[in-house]
Protein backbone atom coordinates (compact mmCIF):
# COMPACT_ATOMS: atom_id res chain seq x y z
CA UNK A 1 0.00 0.00 0.00
CA UNK A 2 1.63 3.53 -0.91
CA UNK A 3 0.74 6.73 0.57
CA UNK A 4 -0.55 9.76 -1.73
CA UNK A 5 0.42 13.33 -0.74
CA UNK A 6 -3.33 13.59 0.33
CA UNK A 7 -3.21 11.09 2.43
CA UNK A 8 -5.35 8.27 0.38
CA UNK A 9 -3.89 5.01 0.12
CA UNK A 10 -3.52 3.50 -3.27
CA UNK A 11 -2.80 -0.76 -3.21
CA UNK A 12 1.04 -1.16 -5.14
CA UNK A 13 -0.68 -3.48 -8.23
CA UNK A 14 -3.17 -0.81 -9.06
CA UNK A 15 0.14 1.73 -8.73
CA UNK A 16 2.27 -0.68 -10.84
CA UNK A 17 -0.76 -0.70 -13.76
CA UNK A 18 -1.01 2.63 -13.83
CA UNK A 19 2.76 3.30 -14.22
CA UNK A 20 2.86 0.71 -16.99
CA UNK A 21 -0.08 2.27 -18.60
CA UNK A 22 1.16 5.82 -18.40
CA UNK A 23 4.48 4.25 -19.79
CA UNK A 24 2.41 2.66 -22.93
CA UNK A 25 0.72 5.78 -23.53
CA UNK A 26 4.16 7.91 -23.57
CA UNK A 27 5.59 5.05 -26.05
CA UNK A 28 2.34 5.27 -28.45
CA UNK A 29 2.32 8.99 -28.27
CA UNK A 30 6.04 8.91 -29.42
CA UNK A 31 5.59 6.30 -31.86
CA UNK A 32 2.69 8.08 -33.54
CA UNK A 33 3.92 11.57 -33.84
CA UNK A 34 7.11 10.97 -35.45
CA UNK A 35 5.20 10.13 -38.72
CA UNK A 36 2.39 12.28 -38.54
CA UNK A 37 2.45 13.68 -42.07
CA UNK A 38 4.41 10.83 -43.95
CA UNK A 39 2.81 7.95 -43.97
CA UNK A 40 4.84 4.76 -44.70
CA UNK A 41 3.10 2.48 -47.67
CA UNK A 42 2.32 -0.86 -46.12
CA UNK A 43 3.08 -2.63 -49.62
CA UNK A 44 6.24 -1.24 -51.24
CA UNK A 45 7.59 -2.42 -54.44
CA UNK A 46 11.73 -3.54 -54.16
CA UNK A 47 13.78 -0.12 -54.74
CA UNK A 48 10.54 2.37 -55.16
CA UNK A 49 11.23 5.53 -53.17
CA UNK A 50 8.94 7.02 -50.93
CA UNK A 51 6.14 9.62 -52.38
CA UNK A 52 8.39 12.62 -53.18
CA UNK A 53 5.18 14.77 -51.84
CA UNK A 54 6.05 13.11 -48.58
CA UNK A 55 9.28 13.75 -48.39
CA UNK A 56 8.99 17.46 -49.78
CA UNK A 57 6.25 18.57 -46.91
CA UNK A 58 7.92 20.56 -43.80
CA UNK A 59 5.16 22.88 -41.78
CA UNK A 60 6.55 24.19 -39.01
CA UNK A 61 4.95 26.81 -36.89
CA UNK A 62 6.90 28.41 -33.64
CA UNK A 63 4.88 28.61 -30.32
CA UNK A 64 5.76 32.15 -28.25
CA UNK A 65 5.78 32.06 -24.61
CA UNK A 66 2.24 32.09 -23.14
CA UNK A 67 0.70 31.90 -26.53
CA UNK A 68 -2.82 29.72 -26.15
CA UNK A 69 -2.79 26.57 -27.96
CA UNK A 70 -5.91 27.40 -29.58
CA UNK A 71 -4.08 29.84 -31.88
CA UNK A 72 -0.55 28.47 -32.22
CA UNK A 73 -3.11 25.39 -33.36
CA UNK A 74 -4.69 27.45 -35.89
CA UNK A 75 -1.90 29.12 -37.46
CA UNK A 76 -0.76 25.52 -37.90
CA UNK A 77 -4.25 24.42 -39.78
CA UNK A 78 -3.62 27.52 -41.84
CA UNK A 79 0.03 26.49 -42.92
CA UNK A 80 -1.09 23.06 -44.06
CA UNK A 81 -3.58 24.50 -45.92
CA UNK A 82 -1.43 26.82 -47.73
CA UNK A 83 1.27 24.19 -48.69
CA UNK A 84 -1.43 22.18 -50.66
CA UNK A 85 -0.26 18.92 -49.56
CA UNK A 86 -3.30 17.78 -48.54
CA UNK A 87 -5.34 18.65 -51.52
CA UNK A 88 -3.12 16.47 -53.33
CA UNK A 89 -3.20 13.69 -50.97
CA UNK A 90 -7.15 13.92 -51.47
CA UNK A 91 -6.95 13.33 -54.84
CA UNK A 92 -4.53 10.50 -55.20
CA UNK A 93 -6.67 8.30 -52.77
CA UNK A 94 -8.29 7.57 -55.30
CA UNK A 95 -7.49 6.49 -58.85
CA UNK A 96 -8.17 9.87 -61.22
CA UNK A 97 -8.47 9.01 -65.07
CA UNK A 98 -6.75 11.78 -67.13
CA UNK A 99 -9.95 12.93 -67.98
CA UNK A 100 -11.10 13.69 -64.48
CA UNK A 101 -7.81 14.95 -64.07
CA UNK A 102 -8.35 17.71 -66.92
CA UNK A 103 -11.74 18.47 -65.57
CA UNK A 104 -10.56 19.09 -62.00
CA UNK A 105 -7.75 21.29 -63.32
CA UNK A 106 -10.00 23.48 -65.42
CA UNK A 107 -12.59 23.88 -63.07
CA UNK A 108 -9.57 24.72 -60.14
CA UNK A 109 -8.06 27.40 -63.01
CA UNK A 110 -11.42 29.03 -63.63
CA UNK A 111 -11.98 29.39 -59.81
CA UNK A 112 -8.53 30.65 -59.41
CA UNK A 113 -9.08 32.85 -62.09
CA UNK A 114 -12.17 34.05 -60.92
CA UNK A 115 -10.69 34.69 -56.87
CA UNK A 116 -8.45 37.00 -59.20
CA UNK A 117 -10.80 38.78 -61.22
CA UNK A 118 -12.76 39.83 -57.59
CA UNK A 119 -9.01 40.91 -55.91
CA UNK A 120 -8.80 42.70 -58.84
CA UNK A 121 -11.85 44.59 -58.60
CA UNK A 122 -11.55 45.46 -54.67
CA UNK A 123 -8.37 46.29 -55.11
CA UNK A 124 -9.70 49.32 -57.69
CA UNK A 125 -12.48 50.09 -55.32
CA UNK A 126 -10.20 50.79 -52.88
CA UNK A 127 -7.96 52.91 -54.70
Amino acid sequence: ITKNPDNTTIPCTMMRSLTRLLVALVAALLLTSTGAFSPTPIFKAPGASTSALSAKVKVEVVVGDGEPIESALRRFKREVNKSGHLMQLRHKRYFENAQEKKKRKVKEASMRKKYERMQRKRMQRQT
